[in-house]
């Protein structure tokens, strides 16, 4: 039970970074795809009717932790409560911005808001890998299960350690960039015109750019986790989702030169959801690695809640998860075709 608690969890998590991460990273290319109003209207638009839904599987994830894992939740957020702190006001703002922005026809507010929407979902990318790279480094958890990080110590990724070294400085910077090019891929797919030209370009540097720094940040990772590759070995489902990974980054760069932009998506899709499912399952059955030995790690199954509870908890999941996953599909076949923006005063 506590296995597949851990899938869902993992699933969930990864969900939320395929489809909220094309939201984050049209946000974090904004300012370079659209350059009048018409134009960042339209950047609202193609991502209007989705990025609200796209949230919900953020805190789908994090009630399976409160579910089946409540001593991870408990642990983590108290570890991390100023980085959550940060991130919580990112959202905020990015929902806000997308929301205010066109109430007011001055271009000053407008401008403002503008701001807040690329400087929170860039802010965001770059948090969320670093919240990455700390679960793949550890934390320093002690015998009875807590921890507390400072923002940064010695940047060198060995204790006492920070939320930031050079580790998750490089995984914040990753998701930045496989964020940024996997929302410029969805920019160029639902979009035309100058916007669609833009995103296009963009989506081809900035995929070259993931192609090379994929590698070093695997490389980083087996430096500060040598667990990571042997568990990956011993597993078949992380060796098949990390093929996944490597076909969804093949199929993306064939596509983007030969034409294909829905493929290029699927593509980007398949890569987000191939790396961070070869993550959970080569990290498993460790939730909370601790830097202190694996003797005080937090585990899937010293970390879980009793097993007749999760038992109850599945019988709701199988009703709820199909209808959230129709809901995204009926939402992706009504607004299938090029975003428009609408006429000033009319929403986005």
């Amino acid at each position: 039970m506590f296995e597949l608690w851990f899938a869902i969890a993992a699933l969930m998590l990864a969900l939320y970074v395929v489809l909220d991460g094309f939201d984050l990273g049209a946000g974090i290319l904004s300012p370079f795809v659209a350059r009048s109003d018409t134009e960042r209207r339209q950047v609202l638009a193609a991502i209007g009717p989705f990025w609200d839904g796209n949230e919900v599987w953020l805190l789908a994830a994090g009630g399976a932790l409160f579910v089946a894992f409540p001593r991870v939740l408990a642990s983590g957020i108290s570890g991390f409560y100023f980085a959550i702190i940060l991130l919580l006001w990112c959202l905020l703002g990015r929902g806000i911005a997308i929301e205010f922005r066109s109430h007011v026809s001055d271009p000053l507010w407008r401008s403002a808001w503008d701001f807040v929407f690329a400087a929170a979902s860039t802010l965001l990318a770059v948090f969320f890998g670093a919240a990455f790279g700390n679960l793949m480094r550890g934390v320093p958890l002690d015998g009875e299960g807590w921890f507390a990080l400072a923002l940064f110590t010695d940047f060198s990724a060995r204790d006492p350690v920070g939320i930031l070294d050079w580790y998750t400085i490089l995984t914040g910077v990753f998701a930045l960039l496989a964020l940024a090019a996997h929302g410029a891929l969805f920019l160029a797919w639902k979009t035309e015109g100058p916007v669609h030209d833009r995103s296009l370009r963009m989506a081809r540097r900035l995929w070259i750019a993931v192609a090379v720094l994929w590698p070093v940040v695997t490389a980083a990772s087996q430096a500060v986790n040598p667990a990571l590759f042997p568990g990956m070995g011993r597993r078949w489902l992380a060796i098949l989702a990390a093929l996944v990974a490597i076909g969804g980054i093949v199929v993306v760069l064939v596509r983007l030169w030969r034409g294909g932009l829905l493929g290029a998506f699927v593509g980007s899709c398949a890569f987000l959801l191939g790396i961070i499912g070869a993550s959970a399952a080569s990290y498993f059955p460790v939730m909370l690695r601790a830097t202190g030995g694996d003797a005080l790690s937090i585990t899937a199954y010293t970390g879980g809640g009793d097993e007749a509870g999760l038992r109850v908890a599945l019988r709701w999941f199988v009703i709820g998860a199909p209808l959230a996953l129709i809901y995204l599909a009926v939402i992706f076949r009504i607004h299938r075709g090029k975003a428009v923006a609408a006429a000033d005063g009319e929403g986005y």
